[in-house]
């Protein structure tokens, strides 16, 4: 019985959120999906939320697998939030679908709008707009506790735009088949200190250290943690990325993504 609430986090904003869910919602379970997903016994919880970013306009894979899999009792009352720098997508609507394949409800999906992270295409927001972000953040987690604490249903904060269709089918449906392997356009600059941060921040363990440099593997969520955690930003995704400023939440440290990622190891 009781509360919890997933979470699948790279750089600290959904993990910020679920943190904030957790805190806010009484003596609720906070768990990394990493962990979740390994050990998908029946769950005996009255409330589940579950906690991530949007990629490519709708769910990372992980995530995605995730909802595929969870046990839940068919009343529980289940609530997503999507992290997001731009627009949900049909996070939600996936999310929504799938569940109700497998005889589960969606009861409401939120989305929180937090500082964007993915360097290939952009660099870091301005401090002042970041911490603009993170003062409407706290009030948009009252106001998803208020209605979670009140059980309301048929909340989807996703606006049906023909736009959010054809650029989830574009990008989601075409994209996320490459997304595995991506990997291989990951490198890192001679300025590489070996510390092996990025392999321990990875949430899939998708980053192995060989002679002391990071390799990556066939099995990418392209998160972005190993780019945006390096210590002296050597990590560089194709060319994209270079002289661009990295972004991860201020109120995360390393070590909380990489309890994340040691769920992987049990």
């Amino acid at each position: 019985m009781g509360t919890a609430i997933y979470y699948f986090s790279a750089t600290g904003n959904s993990l910020t959120v679920a943190k904030d869910l957790a805190a806010n919602l009484g003596e609720a379970k906070l768990i990394p999906i990493t962990k979740a997903i390994k050990d998908l016994s029946s769950q005996n919880f009255d409330i589940v939320g579950i906690v991530y970013p949007v990629y490519m306009f709708g769910l990372p894979l992980i995530v995605a697998d995730f909802f595929k899999q969870i046990k839940l009792k068919p009343q529980t009352y289940i609530f997503e939030v999507a992290t997001l720098g731009g627009a949900p997508g049909l996070s939600h609507t996936q999310a929504k679908n799938i569940l109700k394949e497998r005889g589960l409800c969606l009861c409401a999906g939120f989305s929180v709008v937090m500082p964007g992270n993915y360097t290939p295409l952009y660099g870091a927001l301005p401090l002042e707009k970041q911490e603009e972000m993170f003062r409407k953040e706290k009030l948009r987690v009252n106001t998803i506790v208020n209605a979670v604490k009140a059980k309301k249903c048929g909340i989807m904060e996703e606006k049906p735009f023909l736009a959010n269709f054809i650029l989830n089918k574009l990008l989601y449906k075409g994209g996320t088949k490459q997304i595995p392997l991506s990997g291989k356009n990951f490198w890192a600059a001679d300025t590489c200190i070996k510390c092996g941060l990025c392999a321990k921040v990875c949430p899939v363990d998708n980053v192995e250290m060989a002679e002391g440099k990071p390799r990556w593997l066939s099995h990418c969520q392209h998160c972005m943690a190993c780019l945006q955690w390096c210590p002296v930003e050597a990590i560089q995704y194709k060319k994209s990325t270079l002289g661009k400023r990295r972004y991860h939440h201020p109120g995360i440290k390393a070590e909380d993504i990489i309890k994340q990622a040691q769920a992987l190891d049990g």
